[in-house]
């Protein structure tokens, strides 16, 4: 992939917008492909949406993460994992204000919903200790990330088991939409005509959510912004995209817990990729090498996961600009978040 960098700014900014269009469009089919296929498959929908979309959607951070590290670029790396995890909780936010009948996590009715967004702050709590008490190489790689990645995959071995508890139901509305009629058409299809065209969707997202990161990078280059920044907020919402074209669809679809599974079992993927963030990088642990920036961005995420898992348990139906008040909360929450952390950037 050539260097954006050495392109007019418009050039990489022509470049960016082509590449959101095609993640938009993938990402935009991705639900209903996935949600077929966990239908045939037998599998829960906030399991499907944390294994099969979140793991699909977390690839743009892979190749990113995996290209920053062997460059020698493991801040960017740990800082992109961070902040995908904080913007994912923010579009979040923003399919709820798209939704708009009700607070989104007012019609979320599985306990494994609430069970990933616990895990996910225990989770980021975790990587608030190794960077603050720093990580200890083993073997080339940081035991505290090796730790925080098997932590991840056990927690998706426990949403596969809570997944088939029916604690809550959900009150749909009868009339089915748009969406949730393709995506029931979907469901036709044979599965390995699913498979196939869900991994070329796959495919489109890796490499133009790439496009997207590379060239969300070189514009910043280009313009002098704090490298602690990009990683956080340009690249990480760059490889975040595809997120939010699938959970507006899959809202849209009233795949709700298709839609949170997505964002949960993303930010699960996202802190599982710090090991070979870690492995892949010549330096001493990456989280050794975080500071304060490092901290207070986990802990945003933190808070904002928080805030919606509050949600899930409350059931409210109010709202505030179209959205529910943990959503407002988390945007509020990122908004101050982000005032903090340009205090430490660098």
């Amino acid at each position: 992939m050539p260097d954006f960098a050495d392109l007019p700014l418009w050039a990489i900014v022509a470049v960016f917008l082509g590449a959101a269009a095609m993640v938009w469009a993938a990402g935009s089919r991705l639900s209903g492909q996935v949600d077929a296929i966990a239908r045939k498959l037998g599998l829960g929908p906030a399991f499907a949406g944390l294994l099969l979309l979140g793991g699909i959607t977390s690839l743009p951070e892979l190749a990113t993460v995996t290209t920053a590290s062997l460059s020698g670029n493991a801040p960017l790396a740990v800082n992109n994992l961070l902040g995908s995890a904080a913007i994912a909780m923010l579009l979040l936010a923003i399919t709820d204000m798209v939704y708009g009948r009700a607070a989104l996590t007012s019609v979320v009715a599985n306990p494994a919903t609430l069970m990933q967004g616990v895990l996910g702050t225990m989770l980021l709590a975790a990587v608030v200790l190794v960077v603050t008490t720093g990580d200890v190489a083993v073997g080339g790689t940081g035991l505290g990330t090796l730790a925080i990645a098997a932590g991840c995959a056990f927690a998706m071995r426990i949403v596969a088991g809570f997944e088939q508890r029916q604690v809550w139901q959900p009150a749909d509305d009868d009339v089915p939409t748009e969406e949730e009629a393709e995506a029931n058409e979907a469901e036709r299809h044979p599965l390995p005509r699913l498979v196939a065209v869900t991994a070329a969707l796959a495919a489109v997202v890796l490499v133009a959510g790439v496009t997207l990161a590379k060239s969300a990078d070189a514009f910043a280059t280009r313009t002098g912004l704090s490298s602690g920044i990009v990683g956080f907020v340009l690249v990480a919402g760059a490889t975040s995209l595809p997120d939010l074209s699938a959970l507006i669809a899959a809202a849209r679809a009233r795949r709700y817990e298709l839609a949170v599974g997505d964002v949960f079992g993303t930010n699960l993927f996202n802190l599982m990729l710090l090991a070979p963030a870690d492995a892949l990088s010549s330096g001493p642990p990456v989280l050794s090498a975080a500071g304060t920036f490092e901290a207070v961005g986990a802990l945003v995420a933190l808070l904002m996961t928080g805030a919606f898992t509050v949600g899930f348990l409350e059931r409210r139906d109010k709202t505030i600009l179209r959205m529910g008040y943990d959503a407002a909360v988390s945007i509020l929450i990122f908004a101050g978040g982000m005032t903090v952390m340009a205090r430490f950037a660098s």
